[in-house]
Protein backbone atom coordinates (compact mmCIF):
# COMPACT_ATOMS: atom_id res chain seq x y z
CA UNK A 1 0.00 0.00 0.00
CA UNK A 2 1.32 3.29 -1.39
CA UNK A 3 1.52 5.65 1.90
CA UNK A 4 0.74 9.61 1.41
CA UNK A 5 4.07 10.49 2.99
CA UNK A 6 5.75 8.32 -0.30
CA UNK A 7 3.60 9.84 -2.35
CA UNK A 8 4.29 13.86 -1.25
CA UNK A 9 8.39 12.40 -1.89
CA UNK A 10 7.95 10.99 -5.04
CA UNK A 11 5.91 14.55 -6.05
CA UNK A 12 2.82 13.07 -6.91
CA UNK A 13 -0.10 15.42 -7.41
CA UNK A 14 -3.16 15.58 -5.31
CA UNK A 15 -6.32 14.47 -6.61
CA UNK A 16 -8.63 17.62 -7.47
CA UNK A 17 -11.75 17.96 -6.00
CA UNK A 18 -14.07 16.19 -8.32
CA UNK A 19 -11.87 13.61 -8.58
CA UNK A 20 -11.77 13.65 -4.63
CA UNK A 21 -15.25 12.80 -4.97
CA UNK A 22 -15.60 10.37 -7.42
CA UNK A 23 -13.79 8.05 -5.33
CA UNK A 24 -17.31 7.63 -3.69
CA UNK A 25 -18.69 6.13 -6.63
CA UNK A 26 -15.82 3.35 -7.40
CA UNK A 27 -16.80 -0.25 -6.93
CA UNK A 28 -14.72 -0.72 -3.44
CA UNK A 29 -16.86 2.12 -2.36
CA UNK A 30 -20.13 0.50 -3.25
CA UNK A 31 -19.29 -2.92 -1.32
CA UNK A 32 -17.62 -1.13 1.35
CA UNK A 33 -21.40 0.15 1.95
CA UNK A 34 -22.95 -2.99 1.75
CA UNK A 35 -20.29 -4.39 4.49
CA UNK A 36 -20.80 -1.31 6.52
CA UNK A 37 -24.79 -2.87 6.49
CA UNK A 38 -23.67 -6.93 6.90
CA UNK A 39 -21.51 -5.57 9.85
CA UNK A 40 -24.39 -3.29 11.58
CA UNK A 41 -27.34 -5.65 11.34
CA UNK A 42 -26.14 -8.13 13.52
CA UNK A 43 -24.17 -5.64 16.02
CA UNK A 44 -27.48 -4.29 16.87
CA UNK A 45 -30.07 -7.01 16.65
CA UNK A 46 -28.38 -8.49 19.66
CA UNK A 47 -27.04 -5.75 20.91
CA UNK A 48 -29.90 -3.67 21.47
CA UNK A 49 -33.38 -4.99 19.98
CA UNK A 50 -32.86 -8.20 21.00
CA UNK A 51 -33.55 -6.73 24.43
CA UNK A 52 -36.64 -5.72 23.20
CA UNK A 53 -37.75 -8.94 22.53
CA UNK A 54 -36.73 -10.31 26.14
CA UNK A 55 -38.44 -7.54 28.33
CA UNK A 56 -41.82 -8.15 26.04
CA UNK A 57 -41.12 -12.06 26.80
CA UNK A 58 -41.71 -10.64 30.38
CA UNK A 59 -38.05 -11.45 31.25
CA UNK A 60 -36.24 -9.19 34.26
CA UNK A 61 -34.08 -6.29 33.36
CA UNK A 62 -31.40 -8.08 35.11
CA UNK A 63 -31.56 -10.82 32.82
CA UNK A 64 -32.01 -8.73 29.80
CA UNK A 65 -28.52 -6.85 31.15
CA UNK A 66 -26.89 -9.91 31.24
CA UNK A 67 -27.38 -10.65 27.27
CA UNK A 68 -25.68 -7.27 26.36
CA UNK A 69 -22.31 -9.78 27.38
CA UNK A 70 -23.00 -11.00 24.25
CA UNK A 71 -21.10 -8.53 22.80
CA UNK A 72 -18.35 -9.10 24.70
CA UNK A 73 -16.60 -10.53 21.38
CA UNK A 74 -16.21 -7.21 19.88
CA UNK A 75 -13.75 -6.19 22.72
CA UNK A 76 -12.00 -9.26 22.47
CA UNK A 77 -11.43 -9.75 18.94
CA UNK A 78 -8.12 -8.99 18.54
CA UNK A 79 -7.38 -12.57 20.45
CA UNK A 80 -8.28 -14.39 17.55
CA UNK A 81 -7.45 -12.07 14.69
CA UNK A 82 -4.28 -13.62 13.99
CA UNK A 83 -6.23 -17.02 12.99
CA UNK A 84 -7.95 -14.98 10.39
CA UNK A 85 -4.45 -13.80 9.26
CA UNK A 86 -3.33 -17.22 9.32
CA UNK A 87 -5.69 -19.66 8.42
CA UNK A 88 -7.36 -20.60 4.69
CA UNK A 89 -11.01 -21.24 4.34
CA UNK A 90 -10.56 -24.88 2.90
CA UNK A 91 -12.10 -25.07 -0.81
CA UNK A 92 -13.12 -21.49 -1.39
CA UNK A 93 -10.44 -19.82 -0.65
CA UNK A 94 -9.13 -19.87 -4.80
CA UNK A 95 -12.54 -18.92 -5.98
CA UNK A 96 -12.91 -15.52 -3.79
CA UNK A 97 -9.83 -14.77 -2.26
CA UNK A 98 -8.51 -14.96 1.54
CA UNK A 99 -10.50 -12.19 3.27
CA UNK A 100 -13.71 -12.68 0.60
CA UNK A 101 -13.83 -16.37 1.54
CA UNK A 102 -13.72 -15.29 5.25
CA UNK A 103 -16.28 -12.98 5.21
CA UNK A 104 -18.71 -15.62 3.30
CA UNK A 105 -18.17 -18.37 5.50
CA UNK A 106 -18.83 -15.53 8.70
CA UNK A 107 -22.13 -14.09 6.74
CA UNK A 108 -23.50 -17.62 6.19
CA UNK A 109 -22.89 -18.69 10.07
CA UNK A 110 -24.14 -15.13 11.12
CA UNK A 111 -27.63 -16.16 8.92
CA UNK A 112 -27.31 -19.29 10.85
CA UNK A 113 -27.02 -17.72 14.14
CA UNK A 114 -30.39 -15.44 13.23
CA UNK A 115 -32.16 -18.07 11.76
CA UNK A 116 -31.68 -19.78 15.43
CA UNK A 117 -32.85 -16.83 17.62
CA UNK A 118 -35.72 -16.36 15.18
CA UNK A 119 -37.14 -20.02 15.90
CA UNK A 120 -36.64 -19.63 19.61
CA UNK A 121 -39.17 -18.37 22.61
CA UNK A 122 -36.99 -17.06 25.02
CA UNK A 123 -39.92 -17.63 27.27
CA UNK A 124 -39.51 -21.26 27.53
CA UNK A 125 -36.09 -21.86 25.88
CA UNK A 126 -33.73 -18.98 27.67
CA UNK A 127 -30.14 -20.57 27.53
CA UNK A 128 -30.51 -21.53 24.03
CA UNK A 129 -31.18 -17.87 22.59
CA UNK A 130 -28.21 -16.58 25.03
CA UNK A 131 -26.38 -19.61 23.26
CA UNK A 132 -27.04 -18.62 19.86
CA UNK A 133 -26.81 -14.59 20.82
CA UNK A 134 -23.57 -15.08 21.86
CA UNK A 135 -22.40 -17.14 18.55
CA UNK A 136 -23.84 -14.47 16.37
CA UNK A 137 -21.76 -11.82 18.75
CA UNK A 138 -18.71 -13.80 18.23
CA UNK A 139 -19.28 -14.56 14.13
CA UNK A 140 -19.85 -11.18 13.45
CA UNK A 141 -16.90 -9.71 15.33
CA UNK A 142 -15.10 -12.17 13.37
CA UNK A 143 -16.62 -10.78 10.43
CA UNK A 144 -15.49 -7.14 10.89
CA UNK A 145 -12.11 -8.32 11.95
CA UNK A 146 -11.94 -9.92 8.15
CA UNK A 147 -14.37 -6.72 6.67
CA UNK A 148 -11.35 -4.10 8.17
CA UNK A 149 -8.67 -6.40 6.43
CA UNK A 150 -10.39 -6.21 3.44
CA UNK A 151 -10.63 -2.75 3.16
CA UNK A 152 -6.96 -2.14 4.31
CA UNK A 153 -5.71 -4.19 1.54
CA UNK A 154 -8.50 -3.78 -1.24
CA UNK A 155 -7.58 -0.11 -1.95
CA UNK A 156 -4.13 2.44 -1.38
CA UNK A 157 -4.29 4.56 1.63
CA UNK A 158 -5.43 7.75 -0.30
CA UNK A 159 -8.66 6.08 -0.88
CA UNK A 160 -9.45 4.76 2.80
CA UNK A 161 -10.80 7.68 4.29
CA UNK A 162 -13.70 6.74 1.53
CA UNK A 163 -13.77 3.25 2.55
CA UNK A 164 -14.00 4.42 6.21
CA UNK A 165 -16.83 6.45 5.21
CA UNK A 166 -19.20 3.90 3.37
CA UNK A 167 -18.09 1.90 5.74
CA UNK A 168 -19.69 3.83 8.60
CA UNK A 169 -22.80 5.10 6.16
CA UNK A 170 -24.13 1.51 5.83
CA UNK A 171 -23.18 0.54 9.12
CA UNK A 172 -25.73 3.62 10.29
CA UNK A 173 -28.17 2.20 7.65
CA UNK A 174 -28.10 -1.38 9.12
CA UNK A 175 -28.35 0.49 12.93
CA UNK A 176 -31.66 2.29 11.36
CA UNK A 177 -33.05 -0.77 9.75
CA UNK A 178 -32.27 -3.27 13.13
CA UNK A 179 -33.83 -0.97 15.00
CA UNK A 180 -36.75 0.07 13.33
CA UNK A 181 -37.99 -2.89 11.44
CA UNK A 182 -38.05 -5.63 13.70
CA UNK A 183 -39.80 -3.71 16.44
CA UNK A 184 -42.59 -2.37 13.59
CA UNK A 185 -43.04 -5.77 12.11
CA UNK A 186 -43.13 -7.52 15.59
CA UNK A 187 -46.96 -5.89 16.25
CA UNK A 188 -47.69 -7.82 12.90
CA UNK A 189 -46.43 -10.95 12.99
CA UNK A 190 -44.20 -11.50 15.56
CA UNK A 191 -40.75 -11.57 17.20
CA UNK A 192 -39.63 -14.85 15.38
CA UNK A 193 -40.97 -13.65 12.08
CA UNK A 194 -39.15 -10.15 12.12
CA UNK A 195 -36.21 -11.97 13.42
CA UNK A 196 -36.08 -14.62 10.26
CA UNK A 197 -36.58 -11.18 8.14
CA UNK A 198 -33.92 -9.57 9.45
CA UNK A 199 -31.56 -13.20 8.76
CA UNK A 200 -32.73 -12.69 4.92
CA UNK A 201 -31.41 -9.54 4.85
CA UNK A 202 -27.97 -10.63 5.20
CA UNK A 203 -28.00 -11.24 1.62
CA UNK A 204 -27.21 -7.95 1.23
CA UNK A 205 -23.46 -8.76 2.41
CA UNK A 206 -23.34 -11.67 0.31
CA UNK A 207 -24.21 -9.92 -2.47
CA UNK A 208 -21.37 -7.17 -1.47
CA UNK A 209 -18.59 -10.03 -0.87
CA UNK A 210 -19.39 -11.81 -4.16
CA UNK A 211 -19.31 -8.58 -6.19
CA UNK A 212 -15.94 -7.22 -4.63
CA UNK A 213 -12.95 -6.87 -6.57
CA UNK A 214 -10.13 -9.45 -4.86
CA UNK A 215 -8.24 -7.63 -2.45
CA UNK A 216 -3.58 -7.51 -2.90
CA UNK A 217 -2.74 -11.31 -2.79
CA UNK A 218 -2.62 -12.31 1.14
CA UNK A 219 0.68 -13.23 2.54
CA UNK A 220 0.30 -16.36 5.42
CA UNK A 221 3.55 -16.37 7.03
CA UNK A 222 4.05 -20.01 8.38
CA UNK A 223 5.00 -20.62 12.13
CA UNK A 224 8.04 -22.74 11.58
CA UNK A 225 8.25 -25.09 14.28
CA UNK A 226 9.96 -27.95 12.41
CA UNK A 227 13.12 -27.81 15.05
CA UNK A 228 10.94 -28.77 17.91
CA UNK A 229 10.34 -32.47 18.44
CA UNK A 230 6.82 -33.67 18.55
CA UNK A 231 5.58 -35.11 21.83
CA UNK A 232 2.14 -35.43 21.51
CA UNK A 233 1.30 -36.28 25.52
CA UNK A 234 3.19 -33.23 26.53
CA UNK A 235 2.31 -31.13 24.39
CA UNK A 236 -1.19 -31.72 24.66
CA UNK A 237 -1.33 -31.09 28.51
CA UNK A 238 0.66 -27.99 27.22
CA UNK A 239 -2.14 -26.38 25.27
CA UNK A 240 -4.36 -27.54 27.60
CA UNK A 241 -2.80 -25.28 30.32
CA UNK A 242 -1.95 -22.14 27.58
CA UNK A 243 -5.58 -22.64 26.61
CA UNK A 244 -7.15 -22.42 30.34
CA UNK A 245 -4.89 -19.87 31.07
CA UNK A 246 -5.54 -18.11 27.84
CA UNK A 247 -9.24 -17.94 28.33
CA UNK A 248 -9.41 -16.90 31.81
CA UNK A 249 -7.26 -14.42 30.35
CA UNK A 250 -9.56 -13.21 28.01
CA UNK A 251 -12.37 -13.02 30.13
CA UNK A 252 -10.92 -10.91 33.01
CA UNK A 253 -9.56 -8.47 30.02
CA UNK A 254 -12.92 -8.36 28.60
CA UNK A 255 -14.61 -7.91 31.39
CA UNK A 256 -12.67 -4.91 32.19
CA UNK A 257 -13.03 -3.48 28.86
CA UNK A 258 -16.72 -4.28 28.55
CA UNK A 259 -17.04 -2.59 32.03
CA UNK A 260 -19.16 -5.66 33.32
CA UNK A 261 -18.22 -8.71 35.76
CA UNK A 262 -21.00 -10.88 35.45
CA UNK A 263 -19.00 -13.48 33.57
CA UNK A 264 -16.66 -13.62 36.64
CA UNK A 265 -19.10 -13.39 39.17
CA UNK A 266 -21.03 -16.43 37.71
CA UNK A 267 -17.72 -18.28 37.15
CA UNK A 268 -16.77 -17.82 40.64
CA UNK A 269 -20.38 -18.34 42.12
CA UNK A 270 -20.34 -22.23 39.93
CA UNK A 271 -17.31 -22.82 41.54
CA UNK A 272 -18.51 -22.47 45.16
CA UNK A 273 -17.09 -19.42 45.24
CA UNK A 274 -20.11 -16.40 46.18
CA UNK A 275 -18.17 -14.57 48.34
CA UNK A 276 -15.48 -13.42 46.03
CA UNK A 277 -17.95 -13.04 42.99
CA UNK A 278 -20.20 -10.38 45.15
CA UNK A 279 -16.62 -8.76 46.29
CA UNK A 280 -15.55 -8.24 42.16
CA UNK A 281 -19.29 -7.18 41.44
CA UNK A 282 -19.24 -4.56 44.22
CA UNK A 283 -15.98 -3.27 42.79
CA UNK A 284 -16.91 -3.41 39.54
CA UNK A 285 -20.19 -1.32 39.82
CA UNK A 286 -18.48 1.61 42.38
CA UNK A 287 -19.19 4.79 41.33
CA UNK A 288 -16.29 6.60 40.53
CA UNK A 289 -13.73 4.30 41.58
CA UNK A 290 -15.08 1.14 39.36
CA UNK A 291 -13.07 2.39 36.39
CA UNK A 292 -10.17 1.68 38.08
CA UNK A 293 -11.16 -1.68 38.93
CA UNK A 294 -11.78 -2.14 35.06
CA UNK A 295 -8.91 -0.73 33.76
CA UNK A 296 -6.49 -3.23 36.31
CA UNK A 297 -9.06 -6.33 34.82
CA UNK A 298 -7.75 -5.10 31.23
CA UNK A 299 -4.04 -5.28 32.30
CA UNK A 300 -4.39 -8.54 34.87
CA UNK A 301 -6.05 -10.21 31.84
CA UNK A 302 -3.53 -8.91 29.57
CA UNK A 303 -0.61 -9.99 31.17
CA UNK A 304 -1.77 -12.97 31.93
CA UNK A 305 -2.76 -13.52 28.01
CA UNK A 306 0.71 -12.23 27.44
CA UNK A 307 1.94 -15.38 29.93
CA UNK A 308 -0.22 -17.88 28.49
CA UNK A 309 1.57 -17.19 24.72
CA UNK A 310 5.27 -16.83 26.48
CA UNK A 311 7.66 -19.36 25.24
CA UNK A 312 8.98 -21.54 28.45
CA UNK A 313 12.20 -19.71 29.52
CA UNK A 314 14.86 -22.13 28.85
CA UNK A 315 13.12 -24.71 26.54
CA UNK A 316 11.38 -24.52 23.51
CA UNK A 317 8.41 -26.10 22.76
CA UNK A 318 5.62 -26.42 19.76
CA UNK A 319 2.68 -24.93 21.87
CA UNK A 320 5.16 -22.31 23.25
CA UNK A 321 6.56 -21.20 19.35
CA UNK A 322 2.76 -21.42 18.39
CA UNK A 323 1.15 -19.06 20.35
CA UNK A 324 4.15 -16.68 20.89
CA UNK A 325 4.44 -16.24 17.14
CA UNK A 326 1.08 -16.08 16.47
CA UNK A 327 0.40 -13.41 19.34
CA UNK A 328 3.91 -11.57 19.21
CA UNK A 329 5.05 -11.32 15.61
CA UNK A 330 1.95 -8.54 14.79
CA UNK A 331 3.30 -6.91 17.92
CA UNK A 332 7.21 -7.37 16.79
CA UNK A 333 6.55 -6.51 13.01
CA UNK A 334 4.96 -3.11 14.00
CA UNK A 335 7.97 -2.18 16.08
CA UNK A 336 10.30 -3.07 13.87
CA UNK A 337 8.85 -1.16 11.28
CA UNK A 338 8.16 2.34 13.02
CA UNK A 339 11.49 1.78 15.60
CA UNK A 340 11.22 4.64 18.29
CA UNK A 341 8.23 6.32 16.50
CA UNK A 342 6.30 3.32 17.76
CA UNK A 343 5.49 4.44 21.14
CA UNK A 344 4.47 7.85 19.40
CA UNK A 345 2.44 6.74 16.93
CA UNK A 346 0.49 4.20 19.64
CA UNK A 347 0.08 7.48 22.18
CA UNK A 348 -1.71 9.47 19.10
CA UNK A 349 -3.95 6.64 18.60
CA UNK A 350 -4.79 6.56 22.48
CA UNK A 351 -5.37 10.33 22.57
CA UNK A 352 -6.57 11.22 19.22
CA UNK A 353 -10.29 11.07 20.28
CA UNK A 354 -10.04 11.96 23.82
CA UNK A 355 -11.95 14.88 24.29
CA UNK A 356 -14.60 12.99 22.73
CA UNK A 357 -14.60 9.76 25.27
CA UNK A 358 -14.68 11.86 28.39
CA UNK A 359 -18.20 13.51 27.31
CA UNK A 360 -20.50 10.64 29.11
CA UNK A 361 -22.54 13.28 31.04
CA UNK A 362 -23.99 15.11 27.66
CA UNK A 363 -27.64 13.50 28.69
CA UNK A 364 -27.22 14.66 32.25
CA UNK A 365 -26.22 18.31 30.91
CA UNK A 366 -29.42 18.46 28.48
CA UNK A 367 -31.46 18.15 31.33
CA UNK A 368 -30.15 19.90 33.67
CA UNK A 369 -29.98 23.03 31.00
CA UNK A 370 -33.91 22.59 31.00
CA UNK A 371 -34.70 20.78 27.35
CA UNK A 372 -37.36 17.95 27.78
CA UNK A 373 -36.62 14.24 26.80
CA UNK A 374 -38.20 14.34 23.40
CA UNK A 375 -36.59 17.62 22.36
CA UNK A 376 -33.14 15.78 23.13
CA UNK A 377 -33.77 12.48 21.39
CA UNK A 378 -35.57 14.67 18.31
CA UNK A 379 -32.05 16.69 17.87
CA UNK A 380 -29.79 14.25 18.98
CA UNK A 381 -30.89 11.17 16.64
CA UNK A 382 -32.52 12.79 13.57
CA UNK A 383 -30.45 16.07 12.91
CA UNK A 384 -26.93 14.46 15.40
CA UNK A 385 -27.81 10.90 12.50
CA UNK A 386 -27.96 13.60 9.43
CA UNK A 387 -24.73 15.33 10.52
CA UNK A 388 -22.63 12.56 11.46
CA UNK A 389 -23.64 11.32 7.92
CA UNK A 390 -22.06 14.58 6.83
CA UNK A 391 -18.89 14.24 9.10
CA UNK A 392 -17.91 11.12 7.81
CA UNK A 393 -18.66 12.04 4.06
CA UNK A 394 -16.42 15.47 4.42
CA UNK A 395 -13.58 12.79 6.63
CA UNK A 396 -13.33 10.95 3.67
CA UNK A 397 -13.05 13.48 0.91
CA UNK A 398 -10.51 14.97 3.08
CA UNK A 399 -8.34 12.41 2.72
CA UNK A 400 -8.36 11.56 -0.65
CA UNK A 401 -8.42 15.54 -1.58
CA UNK A 402 -5.21 16.36 0.64
CA UNK A 403 -3.55 13.52 1.95
CA UNK A 404 -4.72 11.17 4.99
CA UNK A 405 -1.80 13.19 7.15
CA UNK A 406 -3.17 17.08 6.63
CA UNK A 407 -6.66 15.44 7.22
CA UNK A 408 -5.21 13.06 10.46
CA UNK A 409 -4.21 16.96 11.90
CA UNK A 410 -7.12 18.97 10.79
CA UNK A 411 -9.37 16.33 12.98
CA UNK A 412 -7.23 16.27 15.67
CA UNK A 413 -8.60 19.79 15.81
CA UNK A 414 -12.05 18.87 15.29
CA UNK A 415 -12.94 17.66 18.71
CA UNK A 416 -11.40 20.66 20.97
CA UNK A 417 -13.10 22.74 19.12
CA UNK A 418 -16.45 20.84 19.20
CA UNK A 419 -16.47 21.28 22.75
CA UNK A 420 -15.97 24.46 23.23
CA UNK A 421 -19.31 24.68 21.31
CA UNK A 422 -20.98 22.54 24.52
CA UNK A 423 -19.23 25.43 26.45
CA UNK A 424 -21.02 28.04 24.92
CA UNK A 425 -24.69 25.93 24.79
CA UNK A 426 -24.27 26.17 28.22
CA UNK A 427 -24.19 29.95 28.66
CA UNK A 428 -27.32 30.22 26.02
CA UNK A 429 -30.60 28.30 28.05
CA UNK A 430 -32.80 25.66 26.91
CA UNK A 431 -32.98 27.18 23.23
CA UNK A 432 -33.97 24.78 20.42
CA UNK A 433 -31.52 26.30 18.04
CA UNK A 434 -28.48 26.71 20.11
CA UNK A 435 -28.45 22.88 20.85
CA UNK A 436 -28.97 22.22 17.17
CA UNK A 437 -26.02 24.18 16.53
CA UNK A 438 -24.00 22.29 19.47
CA UNK A 439 -25.08 18.88 18.85
CA UNK A 440 -24.76 19.51 14.49
CA UNK A 441 -21.05 20.80 15.06
CA UNK A 442 -20.39 17.79 17.10
CA UNK A 443 -21.37 15.14 14.93
CA UNK A 444 -19.89 16.39 11.81
CA UNK A 445 -16.76 16.62 13.87
CA UNK A 446 -16.82 13.60 15.48
CA UNK A 447 -18.04 11.90 11.85
CA UNK A 448 -14.45 13.71 10.40
CA UNK A 449 -12.04 12.46 13.15
CA UNK A 450 -13.87 9.17 13.60
CA UNK A 451 -13.24 8.58 9.72
CA UNK A 452 -9.48 10.19 9.39
CA UNK A 453 -8.37 7.80 12.54
CA UNK A 454 -9.98 4.96 11.20
CA UNK A 455 -7.71 5.90 7.97
CA UNK A 456 -4.75 6.64 9.89
CA UNK A 457 -5.05 2.97 11.84
CA UNK A 458 -4.96 1.41 8.67
CA UNK A 459 -2.47 2.54 6.88
CA UNK A 460 -0.06 1.49 9.77
CA UNK A 461 -0.82 -2.32 8.98
CA UNK A 462 1.66 -4.85 8.25
CA UNK A 463 1.39 -7.61 5.41
CA UNK A 464 0.27 -10.93 6.13
CA UNK A 465 -0.59 -8.99 9.52
CA UNK A 466 -3.13 -6.99 8.56
CA UNK A 467 -6.00 -8.27 10.77
CA UNK A 468 -4.45 -8.89 13.73
CA UNK A 469 -2.85 -5.29 14.04
CA UNK A 470 -5.53 -3.25 12.64
CA UNK A 471 -7.92 -5.29 15.43
CA UNK A 472 -4.90 -4.37 18.06
CA UNK A 473 -5.21 -0.35 17.35
CA UNK A 474 -9.24 -0.95 17.06
CA UNK A 475 -9.29 -2.21 20.72
CA UNK A 476 -6.71 0.37 21.99
CA UNK A 477 -7.92 3.63 20.82
CA UNK A 478 -10.52 4.36 23.87
CA UNK A 479 -8.79 2.79 26.93
CA UNK A 480 -7.20 5.76 28.28
CA UNK A 481 -10.73 8.03 27.45
CA UNK A 482 -12.81 5.43 29.39
CA UNK A 483 -10.31 6.29 32.62
CA UNK A 484 -10.14 9.41 31.79
CA UNK A 485 -14.21 9.86 31.90
CA UNK A 486 -15.44 8.49 34.76
CA UNK A 487 -13.98 11.56 36.64
CA UNK A 488 -15.97 13.81 34.39
CA UNK A 489 -18.86 14.16 36.79
CA UNK A 490 -16.75 14.91 39.70
CA UNK A 491 -15.13 17.60 37.83
CA UNK A 492 -18.47 19.59 36.88
CA UNK A 493 -19.21 19.16 40.25
CA UNK A 494 -16.09 20.64 42.18
CA UNK A 495 -15.85 23.40 39.98
CA UNK A 496 -19.21 24.18 40.53
CA UNK A 497 -18.57 23.97 44.07
CA UNK A 498 -15.55 26.25 44.01
CA UNK A 499 -17.23 29.07 41.93
CA UNK A 500 -20.32 29.21 44.65
CA UNK A 501 -17.69 29.08 47.45
CA UNK A 502 -16.43 32.81 45.66
CA UNK A 503 -12.88 31.41 44.76
CA UNK A 504 -11.70 29.69 41.59
CA UNK A 505 -14.24 30.03 38.44
CA UNK A 506 -16.71 32.54 40.30
CA UNK A 507 -16.02 34.68 37.38
CA UNK A 508 -17.82 32.45 35.07
CA UNK A 509 -21.30 32.66 37.49
CA UNK A 510 -22.57 36.43 35.23
CA UNK A 511 -22.92 34.67 32.32
CA UNK A 512 -25.80 32.82 33.65
CA UNK A 513 -27.67 35.37 35.82
CA UNK A 514 -29.86 35.88 33.06
CA UNK A 515 -31.19 32.97 31.21
CA UNK A 516 -34.75 30.88 31.89
CA UNK A 517 -35.84 30.37 34.92
CA UNK A 518 -35.53 26.29 34.11
CA UNK A 519 -31.94 26.63 32.83
CA UNK A 520 -30.33 24.41 35.73
CA UNK A 521 -33.08 24.98 37.80
CA UNK A 522 -32.63 21.84 40.03
CA UNK A 523 -28.72 22.30 40.74
CA UNK A 524 -29.51 23.10 44.31
CA UNK A 525 -31.34 19.70 44.76
CA UNK A 526 -29.19 17.35 42.94
CA UNK A 527 -25.78 19.04 43.53
CA UNK A 528 -26.00 21.31 46.27
CA UNK A 529 -24.68 24.20 44.21
CA UNK A 530 -27.04 27.14 42.95
CA UNK A 531 -27.93 27.15 39.43
CA UNK A 532 -25.19 29.56 38.24
CA UNK A 533 -22.85 27.27 39.98
CA UNK A 534 -23.73 24.59 37.80
CA UNK A 535 -23.27 26.31 34.41
CA UNK A 536 -19.86 27.47 35.51
CA UNK A 537 -18.98 23.91 36.34
CA UNK A 538 -20.16 22.60 33.15
CA UNK A 539 -18.05 25.35 31.17
CA UNK A 540 -15.02 24.44 32.93
CA UNK A 541 -15.61 20.70 31.99
CA UNK A 542 -15.85 21.51 28.72
CA UNK A 543 -12.94 23.95 28.71
CA UNK A 544 -11.16 21.18 30.17
CA UNK A 545 -12.30 18.34 27.75
CA UNK A 546 -11.21 20.73 24.64
CA UNK A 547 -7.31 20.61 26.64
CA UNK A 548 -7.50 17.80 26.74
CA UNK A 549 -7.66 17.40 22.97
CA UNK A 550 -4.70 19.30 22.43
CA UNK A 551 -2.65 16.24 23.79
CA UNK A 552 -4.03 14.82 20.20
CA UNK A 553 -3.24 18.04 18.26
CA UNK A 554 0.29 18.40 19.25
CA UNK A 555 0.83 14.29 18.99
CA UNK A 556 -0.51 14.54 15.44
CA UNK A 557 1.97 17.44 14.39
CA UNK A 558 4.32 15.11 15.54
CA UNK A 559 3.34 12.43 13.94
CA UNK A 560 2.98 14.25 10.49
CA UNK A 561 6.50 15.30 10.72
CA UNK A 562 7.79 11.50 10.89
CA UNK A 563 9.82 10.10 7.65
CA UNK A 564 7.47 8.00 5.76
CA UNK A 565 8.46 3.98 6.33
CA UNK A 566 9.67 1.90 3.40
CA UNK A 567 7.58 -0.64 2.92
CA UNK A 568 9.07 -4.15 2.38
CA UNK A 569 8.30 -6.96 -0.24
CA UNK A 570 8.97 -9.58 2.03
CA UNK A 571 9.53 -10.25 6.07
CA UNK A 572 10.06 -13.52 8.60
CA UNK A 573 7.29 -14.46 10.35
Amino acid sequence: MTTESQADAQGEPKPGTLQALAVYGERRSLVMLSLGFASGLPNLLIFDTLSAWLRDAGLSLEVIAFFGLATLAYSLKFLWAPLVDRVQVPLITKWLGHRRSWMLICQVLIVLGLWLIAGTNPAVNLGMMALFAVFVGFVSATQDIVIDAWRIEAAVTEKQGAMAAAYQWGFRIAMIVAGVVPLALSEFVGWNTSYAIMALLMAVGVLGVLGAPREAQHEVRKIDADDIPRRPGRDGLEWALRLGLFVLGALVLGSGLAGNAAILSTGLTNIGLPGPAAGIEALWSAKPGGIFAQVAGVLIGAIVIFLAARPAPGRETRPGRYLGVALGAPLADFFRRYGQAAGLILALICVYRLSDFVLNIMNPFYLDMGFSKLEIAEVRKVLGAVMSVVGVGLGGFAIARFGLIRALVVGAFAGPISNLVFAWLATQGPQIWALSIAIGVDNIAAGFAGTCLIAYMSSLTGPGFTATQYALFSSLYALLGKLIASQSGRIVEGAATAADSGAMFASLKPLFYNLPPQTFASAMEKSGVSAAALGAGYVVFFVYSALLGTLGIALAFMVARLPPVQEETTAEA
